[in-house]
């Protein structure tokens, strides 16, 4: 078993002039990769960087314009709101305020309406108690002549005294 071990190659041992040429070939493409491809990738990577770094800025800006725009509109709908409320405000004052007119307007035409019927009262009143003293003077002297068996109408005192009793049972009623 000794001699086989000994005979047989190393399969892990590599050869000296091998090892060599495959370190010089692997420092040339070392080198030209290192000189020509490199740049290359470098300046693209510096590219999709900077594209990045300019995006994320315009994203930055437009969020903080985006937020300047809001803020700008939460003030206007607060103003706008608080802009209602007080229209709210004013019509519901303006509301009391043409209700209380009208309620003014209504009394005052109701007022007026109550004094001319009163002032027609009044006047139909004193028209009815003359025609009624005269009446009621007519037909006493009308009766005090059937009485007497003559005419008294004529008599000026006698209407006199006619309206001085009348007066006096007035004077009575108002009294009781």
């Amino acid at each position: 078993m000794n001699l086989l071990a000994e005979d047989a190659p190393n399969v892990l041992a590599v050869p000296l002039d091998e090892l060599i040429l495959g370190i010089v070939a692997f420092l040339i493409v070392f080198w030209a990769l290192a000189k020509l491809a490199l740049p290359g990738i470098r300046k693209a990577l510096d590219e999709r960087t900077a594209t990045i770094e300019g995006g994320i800025e315009r994203a930055a800006t437009r969020e903080a314009e985006a937020n300047a725009l809001y803020e700008r509109y939460q003030a206007q709908l607060a103003e706008a709101r608080t802009e209602a409320a007080q229209i709210r405000a004013q019509a519901q004052s303006d509301k009391l305020a043409i209700v209380e007119e009208a309620k003014a307007e209504a009394v005052e035409a109701a007022a007026t309406v109550t004094a001319r019927a009163d002032a027609a009262i009044s006047a139909e009143r004193a028209s009815t108690i003359a025609s009624l003293r005269s009446e009621v003077g007519t037909l006493a002297l009308t009766l005090a002549g059937k009485v007497v068996g003559e005419s008294l109408e004529d008599d000026a005192r006698a209407r006199a005294t006619v309206d001085r009793f009348i007066a006096d049972l007035e004077a009575q009623a108002a009294g009781h």
